[in-house]
């Protein structure tokens, strides 16, 4: 048994900053620009394995074991959805009928701004809601790109606008997560995410407009963002408070487009939009081909077709995300393989938990049950209907993974370093440093979950991490532990979008590799800025009256 030790050095101060260097290496290293992505996560990955060894005397043969699950994680399932979703997009390309999705978009409104509402935002949702883990940029990254948005518009804007639906994705997995961890109610973790995130579900559609063409533009629009943001925050808050934090992603997802759809028969703006291209310089919109002409209009049974893939995706993510069918096909196969040698012997110590305890190391191989098994169900079905040969089928899954094998070696790193540094104690260095903030912790608590899932890429794993740091030291402080624990993932879900993993998804999604420093450096004053707004809501909730009266009480 080995125990994680947090002040390794003796000087709070020194070993937070060493605790900091993996994370900020990787960052810095991606947006210098200067290389490769994944050579940059590879080469991060090794700097996290030297600083856990030596700086926090964590056993070399331990650290090593991490790493390794660490990557095993990061293909399944966050490869294996990515890899799935090229390859349906791809199909779609090749026989032509994403062109003709493309047209039936464009005929719904010819208007840039109100294609963004629709797709990034409400279409994003609902995968978010259904499946989650990096699955809405890889879809609404590929869709925009093929509408004629420029890389970094399609990349950036789809990272944006996955962010208030993160708390509730994959049918609620977040809270799930912060539930286990914290030894609270799920329900009441539910609730007090639906009266922190719907705020800013309202907020983000006007914000995704204005990053993508400013105020101005926005204003033009701003019936439809209202439309866009008031159905999804209410449906969000509704069902999170009155029903469950399960279907609160799903629900307001769906809620939202179909009200969206509605209004867009009735209302359009007065100017139309049709610059695919970001308002800030857009090296990426220049160096793009030029849009390919959209030709007669397909008839309504080439446009049903055309949309058959992506509707049979929306069912089956649907049925793949519920209790019950993962029961069903877990039953079929899902061995779990503990990690010998570190299972059960790292050691969590106060203050980070109550009372020392074992940190679980198992992989579980629940193949059937991954969202991306799912994703690639859907792609053979779909091919099958477009009529591809089984040979075919097979050729084109050969040349999807030769498109997208530096995405998932950058991928699989990332979560390897995210693994090590959960189980080598240096996220809780880190999480201790943000707990020492007294009064200010409603604020920083808050920052804490953006950067757990700045470091990890997942809101759940965010949870996991510092669901019971956050517990024990509002409880502290006299603070709500619902309060903290739900500002932990609503304020975890501002960190998704300059995650690694998320900015490797959103440049494989749009096919523009090698940019990714272009895209971390177009969201990162956006992710900041959100984190810190809602750190303030978090901190009204805290002490000012009458925001105190919104926190869900045991």
């Amino acid at each position: 048994m080995w125990s994680q030790v947090y002040d390794p050095f003796g000087n709070v101060v020194l070993s937070t900053i060493v605790a900091a260097v993996p994370a900020v290496f990787l960052l810095a290293l991606i947006a210098s620009g200067k290389i490769q992505v994944h050579i940059a996560a590879v080469v991060s990955l090794v700097v996290a394995v030297l600083i856990a060894v030596a700086g926090f005397t964590m056993p070399f043969d331990m650290a090593l074991r991490a790493t390794g699950l660490g990557l095993l994680t990061g293909f399944f399932p966050i490869g294996w959805i990515i890899l799935n979703v090229i390859f349906l997009y791809r199909l779609t390309v090749e026989k032509g009928w994403f062109a003709i999705m493309q047209q039936s978009i464009g005929d719904i409104t010819p208007d840039r701004r109100l294609q963004l509402l629709l797709i990034a935002f409400a279409f994003g949702a609902f995968f978010e809601g259904a499946s989650g883990f990096g699955t809405p940029v890889a879809v609404t990254g590929a869709i925009l790109m093929g509408l004629g948005f420029s890389p970094l518009a399609a990349a950036g804007l789809s990272l944006i606008a996955n962010t208030a639906p993160v708390a509730f994705g994959a049918l609620g997995t977040p809270i799930v997560g912060l539930a286990a961890s914290t030894g609270l109610d799920p329900y009441l973790l539910g609730a007090m995410v639906g009266r922190q995130l719907p705020v800013f579900s309202v907020i983000m559609p006007f914000w995704l407009i204005w990053a993508f063409a400013g105020w101005r533009a926005t204003k033009e629009i701003w019936p439809a963002a209202l439309v866009c943001g008031l159905t999804f925050g209410i449906a969000q808050f509704a069902i999170s408070n009155y029903i469950n934090p399960w279907l609160a992603g799903i629900g307001a997802a769906v809620v939202c487009m179909v009200c969206l759809r509605g209004f867009f028969y009735v209302w359009q703006p007065a100017r139309i939009w049709t610059s695919a291209a970001l308002r800030i310089s857009d090296d990426s919109a220049s160096t793009m081909p030029p849009p390919k002409p959209m030709g007669p209009r397909a008839p309504s049974s080439e446009v049903a077709k055309a949309w058959m893939p992506w509707i049979i995706l929306c069912v089956v993510l649907g049925l793949w995300g519920t209790n019950e069918m993962k029961a069903l096909l877990d039953g079929f196969f899902a061995p779990v393989f503990p990690i010998e040698g570190l299972h059960q012997l790292v050691q969590r110590v106060p203050p980070v938990v109550a009372m020392p305890s074992p940190e679980a190391a198992a992989f579980r191989f629940n193949f059937f049950s991954y969202s991306g098994t799912g994703i690639l169900v859907t792609a053979i079905i779909s091919a099958l209907l477009m009529g591809f040969s089984p040979k075919r089928i097979v050729t084109a899954y050969i040349e999807t993974i030769g498109v997208v094998k530096y995405s998932l070696i950058t991928i699989s790193a990332m979560l390897a370093l995210g693994t090590l540094t959960r189980y080598a104690g240096v996220d809780a260095t880190l999480g201790l440093a943000f707990a020492a903030s007294g009064v200010f912790y409603p604020f920083f608590g808050t920052l804490l979950g953006w950067l757990g899932v700045a470091l990890t890429g997942s809101d759940t794993a965010s949870n996991v991490l510092f669901g019971g740091l956050q517990r024990i030291t509002s409880e502290q402080l006299g603070l709500s532990p619902i309060l903290m624990a739900a500002a932990n993932s609503s304020g975890g879900v501002m960190g998704k979008m300059i995650d690694a993993q998320s900015i490797v998804v959103a440049s494989t999604a749009t096919g523009w590799f090698g940019h990714e420093s272009s895209i971390l450096r177009f969201v990162f004053v956006h992710s900041i800025v959100l984190a810190c707004l809602v750190g303030l809501y978090v901190t009204l909730q805290a002490y000012v009256y009458p925001f105190t009266l919104m926190v869900v009480q045991p």
